[in-house]
């Protein structure tokens, strides 16, 4: 197959400026300078998905260490208070980080029972490493309704959870789930009980997938006033967001312009319901909008890897990821690309007609053969495969290609070719 070589990638900034009048950045929306962290929930919220299947723990390694090589900070590796499969799973998972000395840091979700709390301190101390207690505790109104909780009772479990991850020198990540339909007076009380008893950071939670990106913003701001009045210094705030609304990726954006210090998500979105945010798509469209600078090449593996790992198929449209995603067989897109490849220009082929561009997420362009095709296809498909686009060869693919209802496969393809 022949190879295009980018002779002017380092100067791909300036191309940009040059190439593409980017309205995105006409005007600045966030002033932020401090990176952003990211946590990893595949491992726990994902398996919550109805659809999945929990992977063999040897999977699990290698999703774990994916996760590591992509710059992610921290990976929730099980809930051990859910049984003795999920301590074991924990237990290893967290000696695999010791074992191999990856960077990525274990946390654990825990609810704000005593019971849940030692389990994680138990792991802790086996392993001899810190593992972060993400306690976590219903905070709506309709929550407390339908549980028949008084404020008091919460507040109560939340002062005796924060204690014991002190006493247990855990760090702790304090949850409110169903922040984003919680009132004001509610989280004020709860953050505020939590970080005085020695939460470090404040996790706010879209459960069910309610908010939209300007009530994100709204919500962000409002934690960040609850924990400056603490005056407690070093508390982080977490975004933890759901897709029922499809609004995952632009709600977690949302956060990180907000001022969120961590983000949460899980490979593919898969989650309870209609999943959590993605984490592989969040990742590219913030290296895209220049928040992280990370090498994403690696994630089409870690996209597969729990794909075939969960069960769980990846849709042929799924943005950047899905098999439709860089391919055409359009006749004037496909002769857009071809021209730049012509040009020997990746570059330029990975942009004129892709607002993300393939390479730097380890993918490259696909130029195929159908009814909508041109012949220009036709010529490249087969230059491409090493064999000479003769008018004869090329008048007989392109007709068969019209009366056909969908894409040619390679191998038929190769059999007009005989």
């Amino acid at each position: 197959m022949a190879q295009f070589d980018d002779g002017i990638s380092e100067a791909g900034d300036d191309r940009a400026r040059d190439l593409i009048h980017d309205w995105n950045v006409v005007e600045t929306r966030s002033s932020r300078t401090k990176p952003i962290e990211f946590d990893d929930e595949t491992l726990r919220d994902g398996l919550q998905s109805p659809s999945v299947v929990d992977p063999p723990i040897e999977k699990k390694f290698e999703i774990l260490r994916l996760m590591d090589r992509l710059g992610i900070h921290t990976a929730n590796v099980g809930l051990p208070g859910a049984g003795p499969r999920a301590v074991e799973d924990v237990t290893r998972l967290c000696q695999l980080i010791v074992d191999e000395k990856l960077s990525i840091v274990p946390n654990c979700a825990a609810r704000t029972h005593e019971n849940d709390i030692r389990a994680v301190a138990e792991i802790s101390q086996k392993i001899g490493i810190p593992i972060e207690c993400c306690t976590f505790i219903g905070s709506s109104p309709i929550r407390q309704y339908t549980e028949d909780w008084t404020l008091e009772r919460m507040l109560e479990h939340t002062r005796v959870a924060s204690d014991l991850c002190i006493k247990e020198g855990l760090p702790q990540m304090y949850v409110t789930e169903d922040t984003t339909r919680a009132a004001p007076e509610t989280l004020k009380a709860l953050y505020t009980t939590a970080i005085e008893h020695g939460a470090r950071r404040a996790c706010v939670c879209d459960t069910v997938g309610h908010a939209t990106p300007s009530g994100v913003t709204t919500l962000i701001h409002f934690i960040q006033k609850i924990v400056s009045d603490t005056g407690v210094e070093n508390v982080k705030i977490d975004w933890h967001g759901h897709r029922d609304r499809d609004l995952d990726v632009a709600n977690s954006i949302a956060a990180v312009e907000a001022g969120a210090d961590r983000i949460h998500g899980t490979a593919i979105g898969i989650g309870e319901r209609c999943g959590n945010t993605s984490m592989d798509l969040l990742l590219v469209n913030l290296k895209l909008m220049g928040f992280i600078d990370n090498d994403l090449t690696l994630l089409p593996e870690y996209v597969r890897t729990v794909s075939e790992s969960c069960e769980i198929p990846l849709p042929k449209n799924y943005p950047v990821f899905g098999s439709d995603a860089f391919e055409t067989a359009t006749g004037v897109h496909a002769a857009a690309v071809i021209k730049a490849f012509r040009k020997n220009d990746t570059w330029l082929a990975n942009r004129v007609y892709s607002g993300v561009p393939a390479d730097e997420f380890g993918l490259s362009q696909k130029i195929s053969i159908g009814p909508m095709s041109g012949r220009s296809n036709v010529v490249f498909w087969l230059e491409q495969h090493s064999i000479e686009p003769t008018e004869e060869l090329v008048s007989k693919i392109f007709d068969h290609a019209k009366q056909a209802d969908r894409l040619l496969s390679d191998t038929e393809i190769l059999q007009l070719t005989r």
